[in-house]
This record gives structure tokens, sequence and C-alpha cells, in this order.
């Protein structure tokens, strides 16, 4: 056993090395949870258990500041002890949200520590050492998976035992309890998402999906579709150019950008291939003083070193890149591009303005960061779970590989994409984004794609009924009927809209899903819920 709890204990570290693998979801439960299964030789079960755990974490993304509840650590050993005691997705849970909030306080207390070094890496910029700010960077981002990897061996060493013994003796009442607050918790994964996008003119969206999923049963992946062809519809027409310059109706992104002519361009192919290789390490590093900084130094170091040959150039290039940095990074390497093209031009000319490079990406970051996160967490990452755990939640393992696919086929190639964009043509493709209102139609139509699936998750993912009943005897009639009769799947849509009430009253999110917990376990002990 101890050579299992080896392998679980390297998928964890697996999984919170996923910031040097460009966020691209690898850490999730959906993907986590059967490979715990197979190390425990029971795959099928550590899908389905994964899918679970991805329905209750749906809304736990990083953005900005914010830390959600560590579903590497909850994910993994409450897949693994479930596995371990044969006692399904209702034990994972019970295990998975505790550990989770306490991993999440080890892994704070790790970003202000990692804000220490800071006064290293600036030692290493003043010396021109890109090499000791490389090498800090990648061993500052490993302690987080080693550290993690280290609690957990130690969890399933000592405790193994004592919680198979401790769950065997849990009573059926309790697993029952269990399961109802389990098909509850998804509803704080929908508040979350619907928090990054519903408001008044988005709600007809919402509403529309959960309409084609209550009474036309359609599945989540032919309403995804229909939401694409809507989008595109709604904003070929809402917005138009503020210029009449051109009235294509795409969005851009296929057009060839204005070339600007780059008089003695020192940076080949492979310089900006590299740079966009390199911005999957962007978030490595993350600490809550300057953030993402050294993940964009890491990446733009090969471009500086091909243009500053220096060493006093090269220490004003690097203490350029260590100022605080933060976007999404699935529109980063826009930026970079950008600025590897404001670099260049600086090695070029004595007289380029050094501090518009800071002052360019520093006016880029709040702007790109809301329209890439509205377009990847609020849409993509929908999509490829509401396709990924659909599937999963019966035990079938194309859900956690279509889940990836989703995500990361657009994702990888618009990031690769969006590198030489930036590179090509500065900041004049920005400014003719801005002409065309690219940006606004690009946000409008992510958020009314995700909102439908959204709207459609509460009817095809949460299973919450009613036992009641009125009447008595033969004349008794069930309340679930009634309510199916009136709005089918009322109470998974009502108590999606609670729980987003309270989001929006700035609950704390721990809270949240303590007191869904308990609504659940308490729901079924007076059998209100089932």
């Amino acid at each position: 056993m101890s050579v299992s709890y080896l392998l679980i204990a390297l998928i964890a570290m697996f999984g919170h090395s996923e910031d040097f693998l460009g966020t691209t979801l690898l850490s999730r439960p959906l993907v986590l949870g059967p490979l715990v299964g197979l190390v425990l030789g029971d795959v099928t079960q550590g899908v389905i258990i994964g899918a679970t755990l991805e329905l209750i974490f749906m809304g736990n993304i990083k953005v900005g500041a914010a830390i959600p509840p560590d579903v590497i650590t909850g994910g993994v050993l409450g897949t693994a002890f479930a596995i371990i005691s044969g006692k399904g997705p209702a034990i994972a849970l019970a295990i998975a949200v505790p550990v989770s909030i306490l991993a999440e306080m080890v892994i704070s207390g790790l970003f202000v520590l990692r804000a220490m070094l800071n006064k290293k890496f600036n030692q290493y910029a003043e010396d021109g050492e890109f090499k000791g700010i490389q090498r800090l960077h990648i061993i500052s981002g490993l302690l987080r998976p080693v550290l993690m990897g280290i609690i957990i061996m130690l969890a399933l060493q000592l405790g193994a035992g004592a919680m198979k013994t401790f769950l065997d003796m849990i009573p059926a009442w309790v697993q029952t309890g269990l399961q109802v607050a389990g098909n509850m918790l998804p509803a704080l994964g929908f508040a979350l998402l619907m928090n990054l996008m519903f408001n008044k003119n988005m709600a007809p969206y919402f509403f529309l999906g959960f309409m084609l999923a209550a009474y036309l049963k359609l599945p989540v992946i032919a309403i995804g579709g229909l939401g694409v062809i809507i989008a595109l519809l709604v904003t070929q027409v809402a917005s138009k150019p503020v210029t009449d310059e051109d009235d294509d109706d795409d969005f851009g992104f296929d057009e060839e950008p204005a070339k600007q002519i780059k008089p003695n361009p020192k940076l080949s192919k492979r310089d900006i291939r590299m740079l966009f290789f390199r911005s999957l390490a962007l978030e490595a590093n993350f600490n809550f003083e300057t953030w993402q900084n050294t993940g964009f130094a890491f990446s733009i170091i090969p471009v500086l070193k091909k243009l500053y040959n220096t060493k006093e150039a090269m220490a004003a290039a690097l203490k350029r890149h260590l100022q605080f940095f933060n976007t999404s990074p699935y529109g980063s390497t826009l930026i970079m591009g950008i600025t590897a093209a404001m670099e260049e031009q600086n090695s070029n000319d004595e007289d380029f303005d050094e501090e518009s490079i800071n002052s360019v990406k520093l006016g880029l970051m709040g702007p790109l960061a809301g329209v890439f996160d509205s377009l990847f967490w609020g849409t993509f990452k929908v999509i490829a779970a509401g396709v990924g755990t659909s599937l999963a939640i019966k035990g079938n393992i194309l859900g956690p590989l279509l889940f990836l696919l989703i995500f990361n086929v657009p994702h990888l190639l618009l990031r690769y994409k969006l590198t030489f964009v930036g590179y090509d043509a500065g900041t004049r493709f920005l400014q003719n984004l801005a002409k065309n209102n690219v940006m606004d139609r690009l946000t409008k139509g992510s958020s009314i794609l995700g909102l439908m699936v959204v709207g459609a998750m509460p009817v095809t993912l949460m299973n919450i009924t009613t036992p009641l009943h009125i009447g008595t005897e033969k004349s008794a009639v069930g309340v679930q009927s009634i309510l199916d009769q009136v709005v089918p799947a009322m109470i998974p849509l009502g108590l999606t809209f609670l729980v987003y009430y309270f989001v929006k009253k700035n609950i704390k999110t721990t809270y949240l899903l303590l007191g869904l917990l308990l609504l659940g376990f308490a729901g079924s002990i007076i059998h209100l819920f089932a």
C-alpha cells in the first residue's frame, strides 16, 4: 500500500504543478480523480467521484487575489479515502470539503512567504543576473508541489487505517444525509459562475438555457451549440464599429493584423515561440505582494538576452519586468508579445521612452484580464465541465478527456497565436480592436454562451427533490410531482438563486459551503429533501 500512497502523493504533486503548465485544468478533480482510481484499482469509481467533486468545486477559480479552497489536496485525499473504504462519493465530499479549506490556509501562508523572496529577486535584477532570477522562480514554484506532496503522503500513511475504521462506523442515515448534501453543493459552483456573468441584460439567456434543458430535455452539449449560434447572431447585430472603415462581422482574430515596420528586427520566430512556452509558468511563483511579476520576467528573459548585451541594459530591463503584474494567464501572451516588440524598439532607438513599456503593461493587464477570464472561466470551462461531468458522473472515462480537450484546444491555440499577434502588430492591434468594439463583442458573446450553459446545469447536474406528500394514504399527492408540473427542476433552480443572492452579499465561500452541507444533511434527516 505504501507504493500506492507514494503514487497518489505524486498525482497530487502533479496537480499542484499546474502553475508550471499554463493553468490547463490538469489539477481539477475531474482529471485527478480517475488517476487516483487507476492507482487504487477502481478507475470507474475514481471517474464518478471526480465528477461529483468537480460539480461541487466548479466555481472555485483563482481570479485576482481570491484564493479558493484547495480542490487538489481535498479532492485527491477525498477520492483516495472513499475508494479505500468503499463508501463512494458521499464520503469523498465529507472529507474533501474540510481538507480543501485547511489546505487553502497552508497555500495562503506560502503565498505570503514567497513575497519575502522579492528582495532577492531585486538583487539579482540589480546585478543583471538573469540566471539567478530564473533559478529562484523555478525553486520557489516547486515549493508548493513538494510541500503539499509531503502533507498528502503523511496524511495517507498516518490516517488511512484510522480513517477506514472511522468510516466503517458511520451509519447509513448519515451517509444518506451526506449524499443529499453533496447533491446540493453544485449550487455554489453555479452561483459563483453566475457572479461572473449574470446581470439583468444577460438574464434571459440563463433562463433560455434552463428552459431548453428543463422542458425540451436537451443535453448540455446541444445547448452549448445553440449558445454559440445565438452569441454570433446577437453580437453581429448589437454592436457596430465606431468608424466606417471596417464593417466586417467576425471577431477579427482571423484577420492578419496591421504590420508595423521594424527597422532593425533582432528577434526571430524561435524567440517569440520561446516566449509562449515560458508563459506557461507565469503563475509558478505567485505571491501576495507582486503577484505574477517573476513569471513575466521569467517569460521574457530569452527576449532580453537577445536584445541587450551589456550588464547595465540587462539590469534595467530586468528591473522593469519585476514590477507588479497580474492578468489572466490566458491573455498574457498578447501583452508579452507587445512588450517584446517595445523592448526591441527600445534596443534600436536611444530616444525611446522606456517608461512607456511598463505603462502599456499596466494599462493592458486589467482590461485583458476581464475579457479573457470571462472567456475562459465563464465560457470554455463551463462548457467543458458541463460536457465532461455529464458523462463522467455515469462512469464514462470520456468525460475527463473531453473536459481537457474542449478547454485546452482553443486555450493553447489562442494563447500561442496571441504571442505572435502582439509582437507583429504591437499596440496598433489593440487600437484596431477598440475601433471595432471587438472586446465588447467578445465579452458579450462569451457571457451569452456561458450563461446558457450555466442555466442548463441545475437541471442536468443537480438531483435534488422533495419526498413530501399532501393528503393521507391513498389520496396522498407528491409535492415533487406538483412542482414538476409548474416548473421542472424548481428546487435546484431556487437553491442556485438563493446561493447566488448570498454570493452577491459577499458571504464567504467557505460559509456557503458549510451552510449547504448543513442544509442538505438536516433536510435529509427531517425528510424535506431527498
